[in-house]
This record gives structure tokens, C-alpha cells and sequence, in this order.
């Protein structure tokens, strides 16, 4: 397809400012919606460099699709800029594992459309995180070690990270510089989630999801194709019922 030379250089514009600030405001949504040829130019772009235009009701969003896209986060940048020194591949999936936990948190049966609750507070995310580490360790070690092939995730790596964070420590004056709490991972997450506009932090402790996280779950995390049946294991889904629902 021939575009007008001012559409290209329009929609050119508009992916300069997403693949260097992640999102671009009203402006740039009004144009996206309203103007086919920019839209698909746009997309066409974001394909290139294996990401997805995301669009809120005011903001469009850059979002990398797979680890091949050069805006990908990767593991090294999350652990030099979040985690403590000496942080491992296991501090990341615990943080990822936890990221899961609280977007299914918010919403009540698998692929649901709208969240079903309005904030989540750090003391409830933690109990949630118990409840699916306590589900995993239902699994004999045989087991764990086929879940672990079958889903690419360490399984029994995030059980040890987690049962290291003493839940003691949390009441404790001191803390060892060798150790820490799970309040104070939640918090770390926290900070990571809000950094990438993910979540919103209410006071008090609480914390909302953003209008880009709601967008990313409903169109990512919601759909087996991309989540890998993840979903349906950490919550315990009967694989061929349909209609589970959040144990």
C-alpha cells in the first residue's frame, strides 16, 4: 500500500516519541483512532521492533511483545536497579510470580474483562503469594520438576525464595544486611510496577491498577495463546472446565 508522504512522516513522529518516552498522551490517541492509515503505519512500526501499540482511554503505549524486542526490560537492568546486590535469577522469578498474583487478584474468574475489586493492599498481596507458594508445594517434587518444563518457570526456586523471606523479620528493629523481609519485597515490586506505570499507589498501603495494566491483562494475560496456561495452574484452574473460578 502507497501512503501520502505527511501520513508516514505523521505516523514516523508519533512512534519517535512511544519508543522514546513509552507513551505518548490524548493527542497522539486522537489521531490513532481517527486516522486508518496513521494507525496502521503505527502498528506496522511497533511490529518491526516486535512490540504492540496499547491504547487507555487517554494515552497510547509501546509494548514489547517478545524478549527479541530491543525495548524488552530484561533481567540484568530489573536486578541492578530494584533488587539488592547479589540479587539472582530466582529474586526475578519471585518478582514476576508476584506480579501475576496481583493482577489476578484483581479480577475473579479467568478472562474476565473488567477487575472485580478496586485497590489491594500489600498485607492481602503477601497472604495471596502464600496461598499459591502453599498450593505449589502440594506437588510432589516429581511433579514440580514436570510443571517446571512444561510452564519454563522455576517452581521450586521461587518456594525457596520466598520461605527464606521470614515473615518475622517484618516486626524486627534490625534487620541482617544478609536477609529480607517479604514486606520489603512486595515493596521493591511495588516501586517496579509503579516505575513502569502498572500500578498506582492509593496511601495506605494500597495500591490500584492502571488503565495500562488493565489493558495489558485483558488483552495478554487473558488469552492462553500469550499466557501459556499459567494462569490456569498458579490458580488452580481445571484445565478443561471453562467456567473455574479463583479458589
Amino acid at each position: 500500500m502507497n501512503y501520502p508522504e505527511h501520513k508516514v512522516i505523521k505516523a514516523f513522529q508519533l512512534y519517535t516519541k512511544l519508543a522514546r518516552d513509552g507513551v505518548a498522551e490524548i493527542d497522539a490517541l486522537h489521531q490513532y483512532k481517527a486516522d486508518d492509515e496513521i494507525r496502521g503505519l503505527l502498528d506496522v512500526f511497533a511490529s518491526e521492533v516486535d512490540c504492540v501499540i496499547i491504547r487507555t482511554s487517554e494515552q497510547l503505549f509501546l509494548v514489547p511483545r517478545t524478549k527479541l524486542s530491543p525495548f524488552h526490560v530484561n533481567n540484568d537492568w530489573i536486578k541492578r536497579h530494584y533488587l539488592r546486590a547479589g540479587a539472582t535469577n530466582g529474586d526475578i522469578y519471585l518478582l514476576y510470580f508476584s506480579t501475576i498474583i496481583l493482577f489476578g487478584s484483581f479480577y475473579d474468574t479467568y478472562q474476565s474483562h473488567e477487575p472485580t475489586r478496586q485497590f489491594l493492599q500489600l498485607g492481602e498481596w503477601i497472604h495471596l503469594i502464600q496461598e499459591r507458594i502453599d498450593q505449589l508445594k502440594s506437588h510432589d517434587e516429581e511433579t514440580l520438576k514436570e510443571l517446571e518444563k512444561e510452564f519454563s518457570y522455576n517452581w521450586g526456586l521461587i518456594i525457596e525464595k520466598w520461605d527464606d523471606m521470614d515473615d518475622i523479620k517484618e516486626t524486627a528493629k534490625k534487620q541482617s544486611g544478609n536477609t529480607i523481609s517479604r514486606l520489603s519485597f512486595i515493596d521493591t515490586v511495588k516501586r517496579f510496577l509503579v516505575d513502569q506505570e502498572l500500578v498506582h499507589e492509593l496511601g495506605n498501603q494500597e495500591i490500584t491498577l492502571t488503565e495500562k495494566a488493565k489493558t495489558i491483562v485483558q488483552r495478554f494475560f487473558m488469552e492462553v495463546e500469550y499466557n501459556k496456561g499459567i494462569f490456569e495452574f498458579i490458580y488452580g484452574y481445571e484445565r478443561s472446565d471453562e467456567d473455574a473460578v479463583y479458589q
